[in-house]
């Protein structure tokens, strides 16, 4: 009887152990077929795949003292103004990063501007557009892309808020952020800067 019992009790632990190999083998074939989360789109039209939570958390992780109440509200507009117009909200919000230094801001643009994307900032005589609100400013940047990523005479779905649409819409184009260098930007750089931006919030899906 003795004997029987350690052998239920050896086959008890081995059993426990080999459940515990079979699961563990299981959780890790199924990340493998996973895979890593979708890349995200370089391209202005491109489908985004980052949520409003986490482009809010790749923010935070940049600038912990940021105002999160500005952030999320920030996230929801680039979300939902670039859902509106068939934008990348990815590339959008990126973008706004690199250009207000994770609304930092300084220079010729200030946070009562509401421009996040550093719209018709020249020089002390020209330091840029102001825009009435958050959302607008973010409606502005959206609909600049816009202009840039469409060709043909594609209407916008909301009013025009964009003060320098006319200025691109079927003038310039820009398929994706490598484009934006040489004419969003002079900085040679500007695509490679925005797509580093972009390699980290990869990590926040």
């Amino acid at each position: 009887m003795k004997h029987f019992l350690f052998k239920n009790k050896y086959w008890t632990v081995t059993l426990s152990l080999f459940s515990a190999m079979i699961l563990s083998l299981l959780v890790f074939s199924c990340q493998s077929i996973k895979g890593p989360s979708a890349e995200i789109s370089r391209e202005l039209l491109g489908t985004p795949v980052m949520s409003e939570q986490g482009l809010f958390d790749y923010f935070m992780s940049k600038k912990p003292d940021a105002d999160r109440s500005m952030v999320k509200r920030l996230a929801h507009y680039y979300v939902t103004e670039g859902k509106i117009e068939g934008i990348n909200s990815d590339v959008a919000f990126a973008q706004m990063c690199l250009e207000t230094g994770y609304l930092s801001f300084g220079n010729l643009v200030v946070p009562e501007m509401h421009n996040y994307c550093g719209l018709g900032a020249m020089d002390a005589a020209h330091p840029g557009e102001y825009f009435e609100s958050e959302q607008i400013g973010v409606r502005a940047h959206i609909q600049h892309l816009q202009a840039y990523a469409t060709t043909q005479d594609v209407p916008l779905k909301q009013k025009l808020v964009d003060p320098r649409y006319g200025w691109v819409h079927k003038v310039k184009f820009a398929k994706d952020i490598y484009d934006l260098a040489g004419v969003w930007a002079t900085d040679k750089a500007y695509g490679e800067k925005i797509d580093a931006i972009l390699s980290k919030m990869e990590m926040f899906r």
